[in-house]
């Protein structure tokens, strides 16, 4: 199972498919960041890599 690299904890396989970066690093997870930054997160990286 993933896990968050920042605190350690477990978060579904759909989760890290969908917020991990392009090398599978979860920077963030519901357990150490509120929602909304980790939205914030993903927005900004498909910016990036438009």
């Amino acid at each position: 199972m993933p896990t968050c690299d920042n605190c350690g904890s477990h978060v579904s396989d759909r989760f890290a498919r969908v917020f991990a970066d392009e090398v599978g690093q979860l920077l963030a997870c519901p357990a150490c960041s509120a929602n909304a930054g980790i939205a914030e997160a993903a927005r900004e990286r498909t910016r990036s890599q438009n």
